[in-house]
């Protein structure tokens, strides 16, 4: 188990059952982001690959 699970289940376990749109997301990392900018870059490789996930190309 990686040490990210722990924050990723308490969020399924808190939110799971709730419904958000990608510009809620989007909206959430750039508060994020501006509050840890040490963390810009990992947050922008999530949502691109988020952003990315069906494209056929990258297979």
């Amino acid at each position: 188990m990686y040490f990210t699970d722990r924050g990723i289940e308490e969020l399924e376990s808190r939110r799971g059952e709730e419904e958000v749109t990608f510009e809620w997301l989007a909206e959430r990392l750039r508060e994020f982001v501006d509050l840890n900018p040490d963390f810009e870059v990992p947050v922008e490789r999530l949502a691109t690959w988020l952003a990315r996930l069906d494209d056929e190309d990258d297979e």
